[in-house]
């Protein structure tokens, strides 16, 4: 009993106080943003249990009680059982996609009598022990394929769970474990090629009909190749420390380029996607001979990334098309501007954005939101919930709640740089990675700069599965890193 007394003023000591501090900030504006988006007019008691206000102080309250108990075990926990909490994790997500209760178009929640989870939710803290547990093992090494395949592997089994329940949006949130893999050494050249493929769907779907008067040339095909032509380039000249042959691709390819526009204006009108084919074949053929010839290994990386992307561009079309759910297609179209859409697949987006412009500076003050006592905004208390604090508290509360969650962010970078031991910092940047995805993806889609993909805003939207799935992640971290001083 005297070890247990001596234990824990330590990790109170030891906490960091400041991390509580921005949680307990943002459970409090989360609170008065939820009473604000689920207030209706001739309400008495925005304290009662039949009120979603109240019942999220209940979730509130189970949350602190929740994350006070992961601060009494011993950290070593943690680590000892990572293994054990996924795979308990990943039983209930594969349980979850046989369930027969569909809320809103996804299996996702498990149905307990009054009570419902969403499983998806705990799987993220999981996922993170598991994968730092496997990434702390004496001879891990990301550079090794097979045990970067493996780390993959453990973001990625969860995932597809997760979309086999029809829960796209909470499946995307583990991409962000990448961005601790880049952190912990993965080649950039993998970050580059995610980004690339981003970059070519818009462009390539967003001006796929648009053409270069007078010639039949589409802009996106005709930007995308050109891109691709480019990137090569600049890998053989990063990778293979080539510049020569790097020039000699640029010069190539833009010189054949420019002929060719020159050609359709003045001369005969034609598709110049179709030199750019030629021109992306010879030079996939020209990386094969260099690769076969130098014994080169990044040369056969490169083939591979030119290939790749070349493949992927054409079957975009063909998977936003055919593959694609029509409420998916119709979400992207309207987010790249090929659809407006206001009455369907736009609308939410249109009423958010109509809130958060009608709160002006000052916002229009508590509980008198037109936009969001009118119920206009669909999901308003969980999705589009930033449309309220807008509406309330106007560009002065919402750069206050973006400026707390950047806050964090910070607080999260310090804390996972100091840890002594490669699985604290592992874990440290899997939670700092699904938090900032969580606020840049929930605030762009409410400002219509990103997807409609239908994830909460941390602490901030209504619901005890969310708001017990980011504590359980955070207080995780926050005990590990309270023992950041002890011996191992």
């Amino acid at each position: 009993m005297a070890q247990v007394t001596d234990k824990q003023p330590s990790v109170l000591r030891s906490l960091d106080w400041w991390t509580i501090i921005i949680y307990v900030a943002l459970l409090c504006f989360g609170w008065i943003s939820v009473c604000g988006a689920s207030y209706t007019y001739g309400d008495n008691d925005i304290f009662s249990l039949g009120a979603r206000s109240g019942m999220q102080i209940v979730w509130i309250g189970t949350s602190i009680a929740l994350g006070f108990v992961l601060l009494m075990l011993d950290s070593k926990f943690y680590d000892t059982f990572a293994y054990v909490i996924y795979m308990v994790l990943l039983l209930l997500l594969f349980a979850t996609i046989f369930n027969p209760h569909e809320i809103k178009g996804s299996r996702s929640w498990l149905v307990l009598g009054p009570l419902r989870l969403q499983p998806a939710e705990f799987a993220k803290f999981a996922t993170a022990l598991a994968v730092a547990k496997f990434m702390s093992a004496y001879g891990f090494d990301i550079h090794r394929w097979r045990d970067f395949a493996t780390a993959c592997g453990i973001v990625l089994l969860p995932m597809l769970f997760i979309v086999a329940q029809k829960e796209t949006g909470s499946a995307l949130v583990y991409l962000s474990f990448f961005l601790m893999f880049y952190r912990e050494g993965m080649p950039g050249s993998v970050l580059f090629t995610g980004v690339a493929m981003v970059v070519y769907f818009v462009v390539g779907i967003r001006y796929g009909e648009t053409l270069i008067e007078p010639s039949p040339t589409p802009i996106g095909p005709f930007v995308v190749l050109l891109l691709v032509q480019i990137f090569t380039a600049g890998m053989v000249r990063t990778y293979c420390k080539d510049k020569h042959k790097s020039w000699l691709i640029i010069a190539y390819s833009v010189g054949a380029t420019v002929l060719s526009v020159l050609f359709a204006e003045f001369v005969l009108p034609f598709n110049i996607v179709y030199v750019q084919l030629a021109v992306t074949l010879i030079l996939i053929g020209y990386l094969l001979y260099q690769a076969l010839y130098t014994r080169m290994r990044n040369y056969f990386l490169i083939l591979l990334f030119t290939v790749g992307s070349v493949a992927f561009f054409y079957s975009a079309s063909y998977v936003l098309n055919n593959v694609m759910e029509p409420h998916q297609r119709v979400r992207i179209n309207v987010l790249l501007g090929l659809d407006e859409d206001l009455k369907g697949a736009g609308y939410n987006v249109h009423q958010s954005e109509i809130a958060i412009g009608s709160g002006g500076l000052k916002g229009k003050g508590f509980l008198n939101g037109t936009q969001t006592k009118l119920k206009f905004v669909p999901e308003q208390d969980t999705d589009f919930i930033f449309c309220t604090v807008g509406e309330e508290e106007g560009f002065v509360g919402s750069a206050g709640v973006l400026l707390l969650f950047l806050a964090l962010i910070i607080r999260l970078i310090k804390m996972a740089e100091r840890q002594p031991f490669r699985f604290g910092r592992v874990y440290g940047y899997c939670v700092l990675s699904v938090f900032l995805f969580h606020v840049f993806i929930n605030v762009g889609m409410v400002l219509g700069l990103t997807p409609v993909i239908g994830i909460p805003l941390p602490f901030f939207s209504y619901g005890g599965s969310s708001l017990w799935g980011f504590t359980i992640l955070l207080f995780i971290f926050l005990r590990i890193d309270a023992a950041r001083n002890m011996p191992k």
